[in-house]
């Protein structure tokens, strides 16, 4: 539950296939603090997908014909075609899983919180691959995964 500009520059060096995580360095983050994303199963397999696509860039999703990025243009266009434009930008993701997720009842506010790294500005607060664990939020990250899974097939869209 990423900010598109974060998934938009998603780079092969910050995934760790092996753990599940991808680590979004603090020059990339608005608080400037290293945040760690645990990797549901169908994260994983969409980044997989990507290793052949994308070798040729530092960047998991780059654009088209280009080792850059896409733009956030490219993503809130890429959300037009279906006909969201107008009722969803990419943007709004993040509110849209915390809404949902908290509504669940079943996961912890503030796993969620940290999960959109609205951390605690104490620095011992810190998260680690260890604390995702303890937190819940690998388990919530695989439900959110799991969740968008079944409004997919209930709405017959394939990815």
């Amino acid at each position: 539950m990423r900010a598109t500009g974060e998934l938009r520059t998603m780079r092969w060096a910050d995934v760790n296939l092996d753990d599940a995580c991808w680590i979004i360095p603090a020059e990339q983050m608005k608080v400037r603090r290293e945040h760690r994303v645990p990797l549901s199963r169908q994260a994983l397999e969409t980044i997989r997908s990507m290793q052949d696509t994308a070798a040729y860039s530092e960047y998991v999703f780059p654009s088209d014909n280009s080792k850059k990025p896409p733009s956030e243009n490219a993503i809130n266009g890429a959300l037009r075609r279906p006909g969201y434009g107008g009722r969803m930008i990419a943007h709004s993701y993040g509110s849209t899983a915390s809404s949902l997720l908290n509504e669940s009842g079943k996961r912890n506010a503030d796993a969620i919180e940290r999960a959109l790294a609205h951390q605690d500005s104490n620095p011992s607060a810190q998260s680690t691959t260890a604390r995702h664990i303890a937190d819940g939020r690998v388990a919530m990250m695989q439900w959110w995964s799991d969740e968008i899974d079944a409004m997919m097939a209930e709405a017959s869209i394939t990815r």
